[in-house]
């Protein structure tokens, strides 16, 4: 079961406060891109799909900064007819939404002589899938507060990862839809995205060496961290009133390496 919002405060949101809502908040850069966010004076909503220890940690850690300014919401994203309950939830809370940071992603390798559908499907679920119909159901609250979208590509979506082909397609998709939702959603909503190079190593990734070898290749020749993506997800969100359709590299410029 979900933990429950049982915290002191939990009933009196700050309405006046702008409200985000971080999938794949518990864990990870979603963690940090929470942080920043509330750090900034939102409210957060914690989305999280196992991690239901580091989602409360981080909301009880949120709490004792500021009272009655997260929600967690327990939700599997490849459950389409879960995702509008999770903004009504939302809304029900705190009747207003104003950002929505489509984080969650699933990776994995998928070689394309032994890749199968069950490995398209999980990967087009978490990277295409759930963050478009996610945004479907956003759409009336955002419109409401002119709000905006960021959703989290990768450098990847433009310069495939060898083994990797199934995951590189579900990124690309994803930089379609950004494009396509920021010129059919605005002038109301603004969406872009955001496309990470070296930040945080998969749990599985390449060995050290690969690594470094990565990084001698990359202009400013180290990995970046996850501030640097929660600094650009903040940006595009508060202080870019004139950007949308946009994909921000924040790869320490990887992509100009051959």
């Amino acid at each position: 079961m979900p933990p429950s919002d049982d915290r002191p405060g939990a009933d009196r949101p700050g309405a006046a406060r702008p409200v985000a809502l971080i999938t794949g908040a518990g864990r990870r850069v979603g963690a940090v891109i929470a942080r920043t966010l509330h750090a900034a004076g939102y409210d957060v909503a914690l989305h999280y799909r196992h991690s239901a220890t580091d989602a409360r940690a981080l909301a009880d850690e949120l709490e004792a900064q500021r009272g009655a300014s997260t929600l967690l919401l327990q939700a599997e994203l490849a459950e389409l007819s879960a995702l509008p309950g999770m903004i009504d939830r939302l809304l029900a809370r705190y009747g207003r939404l104003d950002a929505l940071v489509n984080n969650a992603s699933a990776f994995f390798p998928t070689p394309v002589d032994t890749a199968t559908a069950e490995q398209w499907s999980a990967l087009f679920a978490s990277n295409a899938q759930a963050p478009f119909f996610l945004s479907q159901a956003a759409i009336p609250a955002l419109r409401a507060s002119r709000g905006a979208i960021v959703n989290m590509v990768d450098i990847y979506a433009e310069r495939p990862l060898a083994g990797h082909p199934l995951y590189c397609m579900a990124k690309a998709a994803l930089a379609a839809m950004t494009r396509s939702l920021a010129l059919d959603l605005g002038p109301d909503i603004r969406v872009n995205g955001i496309a990470p190079g070296a930040v945080l190593w998969p749990g599985d990734g390449k060995a050290y060496d690969d690594q470094q070898a990565m990084l001698a290749r990359t202009p400013l020749k180290r990995a970046g961290a996850p501030d640097d993506v929660a600094s650009a997800v903040l940006w595009l969100l508060r202080d870019a009133p004139f950007v949308t359709g946009q994909i921000i590299r924040v790869d320490g410029g990887r992509t100009l390496a051959v």
